[in-house]
């Protein structure tokens, strides 16, 4: 994509709240695709909005939690726009059966009062936890998770008693292990999924803020709003054999995040796979 002077955000400042080094994947892209400049402020402990431990649960939904960091940036650093950027991670929604990641972030822009979210999921994760009780079986779960690139937690249960977070290497493993088999007899351990220590999140991370600079690009043809884009799918792609229509897409709806403005977008395909019809396919 291709830095525009005409942008609007070309040449401002964004605030981007955090303390796990967020700004590695989130600036490059904005700076890349808008000419924004992306300000780390990391003046807030973001783990008072919750933890993945579970120590501090978090408050609302994902999108609130991002949407907080997003304001409290802006206001810490005396911007008037910002973005925040929140994780989750459980089983994938369709079978439950694979780890799952989903990355948000809310772009703020208070001088326009808009709001822009970026989504994005996959099961490029590796996302793993549960109980080990002997050296062996640590190491094995370590290798699967991409331990020692992969930051690890040790917990005397799922539910209490971190003895440590960021464990990366072996002999900070091997002190926690201990503790946790003295104290226990078996040690609970997880992949630290907080972005500083798990490579693999951030690049998801980054592929959100890639999804965030194409919706800012995207303006609003009537009033030149960043944030144009898709909002809803129409379903009814006619059959290609027997013209019933299907559940593929055949368009979307554009909308803008400020004015009335609103666009039907046809899809490029004229037809559907028969293999997707009802009628055709039973």
């Amino acid at each position: 994509m291709t830095i525009t002077a005409s942008h609007p955000y070309a040449g401002r400042c964004a605030a981007l709240l955090t303390q796990h080094g967020k700004e590695r994947a989130v600036a490059p892209a904005l700076g890349a695709a808008l000419g924004l400049e992306v300000v780390r402020v990391d003046g807030y402990d973001t783990d008072r909005l919750g933890t993945f431990t579970r120590e501090i649960p978090r408050a609302g939904s994902q999108r609130d939690a991002a949407r907080t960091k997003a304001r409290l940036g802006m206001d810490l650093a005396g911007q008037a726009m910002g973005l925040g950027s929140e994780g989750a991670f459980g089983p994938d929604p369709l079978f439950g059966s694979v780890a799952w990641n989903v990355e948000v972030l809310v772009w703020l822009d208070a001088t326009l009062g808009i709001e822009v979210v970026a989504e994005v999921a996959n099961a490029d994760t590796n996302y793993r936890q549960g109980y080990v009780n002997s050296w062996a079986e640590l190491q094995a779960f370590a290798q699967a998770a991409g331990f020692p690139e992969h930051g690890l937690v040790m917990a005397r249960s799922p539910d209490a008693g971190v003895i440590a977070k960021g464990l990366a290497n072996e002999e900070s493993l091997a002190r926690a292990f201990a503790i946790a088999m003295r104290e226990t007899g078996r040690a609970w351990v997880e992949t630290d999924m907080r972005a500083h220590v798990n490579p693999t999140r951030m690049r998801n991370i980054g592929r959100a803020a890639d999804a965030l600079a194409v919706k800012l690009a995207s303006l609003c043809p009537a009033c030149g709003t960043p944030g144009f884009g898709p909002v809803e799918r129409i379903r009814g792609l006619p059959c290609a054999d027997c013209g019933y229509p299907t559940g593929e897409a055949c368009a979307d709806i554009w909308r803008c995040v400020r004015c009335p403005r609103e666009e039907r977008r046809e899809t490029p395909r004229r037809a559907a796979d028969p293999a997707c019809c009802d009628v055709c396919n039973p």
